[in-house]
């Protein structure tokens, strides 16, 4: 296994969508959206797949970082919003799913700084 980190955003400033990363061979994901430099607004997170990189689907299971009782499973979501500066951190369920292409869109509202990056672990 190799474990690599990806730097799908990089402090852009504005509407963003990274460019495709190609995740074959990935069996874990760990991706940590950040937002600095706020004085107003909020920035929402989310993440498409693809086969194909042509034709991308948003990605509706991240497994949110929050505690929750045993018996409520995993939070899934389709998207991160942080309305401070702050970061989150979400894992991919590629237990259950194969992905060839992945790709993150940061959406500003109002100001912000937002970069997401990622570690995966990929087979040899």
């Amino acid at each position: 296994m190799i474990s690599k980190t990806i730097k799908f955003l990089d402090v852009v400033t504005a509407t963003t969508t990274s460019d495709p990363v190609n995740i074959e061979g990935c069996v874990k994901m760990t991706l940590q959206f950040i937002r600095a430099d706020h004085s107003a607004g909020s920035t929402s997170f989310a993440v498409s797949v693809s086969q194909d990189g042509v034709n991308w689907v948003t990605y509706n299971k991240l497994i949110a970082n929050v505690i929750n009782a045993i018996a409520e499973g995993l939070v899934r979501v389709a998207a991160s919003s942080l309305a401070s500066a702050t970061s989150k951190m979400y894992s991919m369920d590629l237990e259950n799913d194969t992905y060839k292409w992945m790709r993150v869109t940061a959406t500003e509202t109002t100001d912000g700084t937002h970069s997401a990056i990622g570690v995966g672990l990929f087979v040899n």
